[in-house]
């Protein structure tokens, strides 16, 4: 039977949206303040889901030590109290949107999940805005 295991974890990071092939004009319009040229930042919540089933000899989907360890060095070390367009190679030419670092995030986690269990990122950018990666 198909169970569900969660990790919750928090993270500060500053970004900038801005699309360079649109006109600054643009790109005020389409990203109001969140195209402020000097960034700013969220306090990120981050959830992780892996669904699978129990392993009969651990008890366990997941080894939420495992987990917790694979995210610290996955995603916190790399995007904790960084500027998300300067300080990191994932979004030097990606724009660091609430939906585009959820893909992200699930591309650096993915790889070390087994292909039999779904993993799921929810991603809060503000207590009232998040996003799912996959819907």
């Amino acid at each position: 039977m198909k169970t569900a295991v969660y990790r919750k974890e928090h993270f500060n990071a500053a970004h900038r949206l801005h699309n360079p092939e649109l006109s600054d004009e643009e790109n005020k319009m389409l990203f109001g303040k969140c195209n402020n040229p000097n960034y700013h930042g969220h306090n990120y919540e981050l959830i992780v889901k892996i669904t699978g089933d129990v392993d009969p000899k651990t008890g366990y989907v997941f080894d939420m030590k495992v987990l917790s360890r694979m995210i610290k060095e996955l995603v916190l070390d790399k995007y904790d109290h960084k500027n998300l367009n300067l300080d990191t190679e994932a979004f030097r030419n990606l724009n660091p949107t609430a939906e585009n670092i959820a893909r992200v995030i699930y591309d650096d986690l993915k790889p070390h999940i087994s292909p039999d269990q779904d993993l799921k990122i929810t991603l809060y950018e503000t207590e009232r805005n998040f996003v799912e990666y996959p819907a």
